[in-house]
């Protein structure tokens, strides 16, 4: 058996951070053709394209939208379908970063940068992508939530409020469109180890890891494979999910 893509397009927002660019690259390793969104980091937008196209073979463009504003979504939208055409994967990976404290001390704007990056940003994106993938009879749409969402500790109360409503969309949505061959499931990643903890030599925490019942931090690989697989074929009859990928560290009731 295997995951194959070939044929799809993929669009990633933030695609340029740690865990966007192993998206790209495990999406684009299964055959997918990848769009590259970025906010402010063009030059590693265009290293990442050139990658992608030399070592995959896959068509890849890169496109620059401030995610939190519907009009340069629909600008996006317009330009992907002008140089790759239509997109049947819509990861929403990008998330505006603050500073966590408190709650009395978190500023409101943290709430508000929150709530548009997380919430608005995934309506945008179903707004722009999903009548097409409605018209077609089938689509991805994958949002990266957070294993925060369950844990509501001290100082996450911004980023737990995004990503609570978002959760809420995601849902409601999995319901509206899963007539249309749509499926919509969410990835909530653990404190993940990346490529900013290997350069730093930051990748084991043993106070984290001590909660975890598989006695790690994931890797941003195994959150790109369980993003691949969402993506695939093989994941048809999943939606709804929200699809903690933390060894363990929060699980969902029933």
């Amino acid at each position: 058996m295997e995951l194959k893509l070939t044929g799809k397009t993929a669009l990633i927002t933030g695609a340029t951070g740690d865990l966007g660019r192993v998206m790209a690259r495990t999406l684009a390793q299964c055959g997918a053709n990848i769009v590259i969104h970025y906010n402010a980091n063009e030059a590693k937008a265009a290293q990442l394209k050139q990658e992608l196209e030399e070592q995959y073979q896959v068509k890849a463009m890169t496109v620059q939208a401030d995610i939190t504003k519907q009009e340069q979504i629909e600008q996006m939208q317009e330009r992907i379908g002008q140089q790759l055409g239509e997109v049947h994967i819509v990861v929403a990976n990008a998330v505006i970063q603050y500073q966590w404290t408190s709650v009395l001390e978190q500023a409101p704007a943290d709430f508000q940068g929150q709530f548009d990056s997380c919430v608005m940003q995934s309506v945008y994106l179903a707004k722009s992508f999903i009548p097409a993938m409605k018209a077609r009879g089938e689509g991805r749409f994958i949002g990266i939530n957070t294993e925060c969402s369950m844990q509501n500790a001290p100082t996450q109360s911004a980023y737990v409020a995004g990503k609570r409503g978002m959760d809420g969309v995601y849902r409601v949505l999995a319901k509206e469109v899963g007539e249309f061959g749509i499926t919509v499931n969410q990835v909530a990643p653990g404190w993940t180890i990346s490529d900013r903890d290997r350069e730093a030599g930051s990748e084991v925490n043993e106070g984290y890891s001590a909660s975890v019942p598989l006695k790690r931090r994931g890797t941003d690989q195994e959150i790109a494979n369980v993003v691949a697989f969402l993506a695939s074929d093989l994941s048809s009859f999943i939606t709804g999910a929200y699809i903690p990928v933390n060894g363990g560290n929060v699980m969902p009731a029933i």
